[in-house]
């Protein structure tokens, strides 16, 4: 069946500061080859804007919109007919959005969680994008985080269906390249004040330590009162296209975990397959589910201390890390492609939409505290 899917998503134009668009771009493309129509929706923000790196696609489509009101005005029927309309984490008034399109929308509506586990504990605070009272109105919760996580999702939420979404790799990007390796450890990712700890740990404690190495950081929005040792190189932004050429220059590339993702665990960021898919040995922290994913010791290395990320870069062959590489690639050519995760949608689309069908649809909701639905109704 050719579906008709719309994305309401915090950006896919811009991969400046954020994980979403390679993620979305990924699976968009994939959906496109497999024959489904896809409209992806986003708000125009100036710091996106001034960033732009997506040429424009040729399968799919990208539309922009300015206010809240406009999606009403301009899209209602585009949400009306779609057989899936997916609201996504982080979306500027997202819970206002995802208010609108459970009161239009004919088809599957869902919630695209590519930061399930700061929503999950940011869910009792209070969330811009989302809320308890929301999670039951969606036909679908499509979680970054798999094991466990879905099912808990259903019981302690009322959804009803979670199923896990893990992110994945555009193989067309994220492939081996071959060059001389320029640095021994290198890691790319916007900064986080609760993932630089580990950077610290795991990245500037060995650089100290091996002087005559090189390593190197890429990423947006570190703050100027870092000190970097002298033998770490920056790089403020990296875009997509130059990834790989990025991850084939380093004998390892580190992964890190923010907080909330390693206490919940199962929660891959879209960087670790990115890594994985260049051939390209990884290094991460630990947390639950890891195991699942990447086999340690034979597909992924995994450090708890700089002494562990010392001995790595000192004692281990290249024949031995290119093997562990080689092995990570292979796991994801076989099991996380964006092609995988797009027939994964296609079939929990199918999955809804025969649910909703045996069930009569809930009645919508009142509009959850903070919502503000009023400025997107008003202009209906």
């Amino acid at each position: 069946m050719t579906l008709n899917i719309v994305f309401i998503g915090l950006s896919v134009t811009s991969s400046w500061g954020n994980g979403h668009a390679t993620t979305y771009r990924a699976l968009i493309a994939a959906l496109a080859r497999q024959g489904h129509r896809v409209t992806f929706l986003e708000r125009d923000v100036p710091w996106y804007r001034e960033h732009r790196d997506l040429a424009d696609p040729a399968d799919w489509t990208v539309e922009l919109y300015e206010t809240l009101p406009d999606l009403p005005s301009r899209y209602a029927a585009l949400v009306r007919d779609a057989h899936l309309v997916v609201v996504g984490s982080y979306v500027p008034d997202g819970l206002a959005i995802a208010d609108w399109v459970t009161a239009t929308a004919q088809g599957v509506t869902a919630f695209y969680d590519i930061d399930t586990p700061v929503t999950l504990a940011g869910l009792d605070r209070g969330l811009p994008y989302l809320s308890a009272a929301m999670i039951p109105r969606l036909d679908l919760y499509l979680s970054f985080s798999g094991g466990p996580i879905p099912a808990s999702i259903e019981r302690d939420y009322g959804s009803p269906m979670a199923r896990e979404l893990y992110c994945s790799a555009d193989l067309d990007l994220y492939r081996p390249q071959h060059c001389p390796p320029r640095w021994s450890l290198g890691y790319l990712g916007t900064y986080s004040d609760d993932r630089q700890p580990l950077l610290d740990d795991l990245l500037i404690a060995p650089a100290k330590a091996l002087t005559e190495d090189s390593f190197i950081v890429a990423g947006a929005q570190y703050p100027a009162s870092i000190r970097w040792p002298g033998n770490v190189e920056r790089i403020e932004h990296l875009p997509p296209r130059a990834h790989a050429e990025f991850y084939a220059a380093q004998r390892f590339t580190l992964n890190v975990t923010r907080s909330d993702m390693r206490a919940l665990g199962y929660s891959p960021s879209v960087r670790l397959f990115e890594a994985a898919a260049c051939g390209v040995p990884v290094i991460s922290d630990t947390w639950p589910g890891i195991e699942t994913l990447f086999k340690p010791d034979s597909e992924i290395l995994i450090a708890s201390d700089p002494r562990d990320v010392i001995g790595m870069l000192r004692e281990m062959s290249d024949d031995q890390r290119l093997t562990i590489g080689d092995r990570a690639r292979r796991r994801i050519l076989a099991e996380h492609t964006p092609d995988h995760r797009a027939r994964q949608l296609a079939a929990y689309y199918a999955e809804a939409a025969a649910r909703r069908r045996q069930a009569p649809r809930r009645p919508a909701a009142e509009p959850a505290e903070g919502a503000d639905s009023y400025a997107i109704r008003a202009a209906e």
